[in-house]
């Protein structure tokens, strides 16, 4: 058995670590024992060569995702390794009651660091896993861990879809045999969330195909949206438009700039119903509709993409949240309701309510906060990597 990587750490860079912070940066390292390279079993020390745990190591700023702390020290990552973690990772999800529901069989298995995987994002479609990896030293471990799945899911597994081109650095693949379907094969598959049908392209949808974590959120809206006048904005797949719908939204605009997007809101709502009447869709940039549209709304729903993902750009994503929040604001009649949201990681919960609030300043209307929202139990956060938070939501009513 090759012998793992040994990283030293310098003088006072380990009080992460020690709090079981995942990951190690290349900037804390004084030493590394070894010939490194991208995929390598790493135990990591303190300066004072007290074992703090172990992980995967790649060439770059984030050196080292940690899969054990000490006193755990596997000696190495293989196949007993993955089952363990992976079914445990489902057991928590069996715990959320997502498993064995009849209602919903669409749910994220493994989330990142907050199963304890870094790097890693495992999404579940009726039977079809699809995996997304987003550290090149991990990759080397996709048939190891389609392994472990298999044996998790036996007969009920139907397909192992590799999506991590989208995830890992341009030109990783080049020269690679890129990994597509490992197992089984699906095309377009019909998945349902709490009774809803929703069609998922989970080879060229985004993401891993459907956007899983706002199922409690979309549920929610069904309380504020019967009898009223909605505007779903970047509607994607139509999640938020079909809920409203089933709820008896009186009438219901989806709104997307993506023509594909807006294709796949209707098939989505025919799915659902025999006629869609009470559904109109726009093709659209939100904030020239908004800006430009005479319409009013009882009820608006911002859920764009995340506006920043790194920390280097979060003024301007800031700048850009709170204008879609002023134009939306002015466009809701009173007594009016508005769901917004931000993915953005590295905008937490209280600068995104500071920048709304900025925005309802502006606008001059009365605003209350009535719920936040955040993430379903299947996107757990790990608490010692807070950043596992990213996303966070209002809803808020506006007189």
């Amino acid at each position: 058995m090759k012998q793992p990587l040994k990283i030293i750490l310098r003088s006072g860079k380990d009080q992460a670590v020690k709090r079981f912070h995942p990951w190690v940066f290349s900037g804390a390292i004084k030493k590394i024992h070894g010939m490194a390279a991208d995929g390598m079993h790493a135990e990591v020390f303190s300066n004072k060569d007290e074992y703090l745990g172990c992980g995967i190591y790649q060439d770059a700023t984030i050196a080292l995702r940690i899969m054990a702390f000490a006193p755990e020290r596997p000696l190495a990552f293989g196949e007993d390794f993955w089952k363990e973690k992976l079914f445990k990772a489902y057991e928590l999800r069996k715990l959320a009651g997502l498993t064995e529901n009849e209602q919903t069989n669409v749910y994220r298995l493994v989330h990142g660091e907050g199963d304890h995987l870094p790097g890693l994002i495992i999404d579940h479609y009726d039977g079809n896993l699809v995996i997304q990896i987003h550290s090149t030293g991990l990759y080397g471990f996709l048939e190891t861990i389609a392994n472990a799945l298999k044996e998790i899911y036996g007969s009920n597994l139907k397909s192992i879809y590799d999506k991590s081109r989208e995830t890992l650095p341009a030109g990783f693949f080049d020269g690679k045999k890129e990994g597509g379907f490992l197992y089984g094969h699906a095309g377009e598959v019909v998945v349902k969330e709490n009774g809803h049908a929703f069609a998922v392209d989970i080879e060229a949808g985004q993401k891993t195909g459907f956007f899983i974590d706002q199922r409690e959120n979309r549920q929610l809206l069904t309380r504020y949206c019967r009898d009223k006048k909605v505007l779903n904005t970047f509607c994607y797949s139509g999640g938020f438009s079909v809920y409203g719908l089933k709820a008896g939204a009186a009438s219901m605009h989806s709104l997307d700039s993506s023509a594909k997007a807006i294709e796949l809101t209707e098939k989505n709502t025919a799915l659902n119903f025999d006629t869609t009447d009470r559904h109109m869709t726009i093709t659209k940039d939100a904030i020239s509709y908004l800006k430009e549209s005479t319409e009013k709304y009882d009820l608006i729903i911002l859920d764009p993409p995340a506006y920043a993902k790194h920390v280097n750009v979060r003024h301007k994503a800031v700048q850009g949240y709170k204008r879609l929040n002023l134009e939306a604001l002015k466009k809701l009649n009173g007594n009016g309701v508005l769901f917004t949201f931000s993915c953005s990681q590295v905008v937490d919960q209280s600068l995104f309510q500071s920048t709304v609030m900025a925005a309802a300043i502006q606008s001059g209307r009365k605003v209350r906060v009535m719920q936040q929202m955040t993430q379903p139990a299947d996107h757990p956060v790990n608490i010692f990597h807070p950043e596992g938070k990213y996303l966070k939501g209002l809803v808020l009513h506006v007189d």
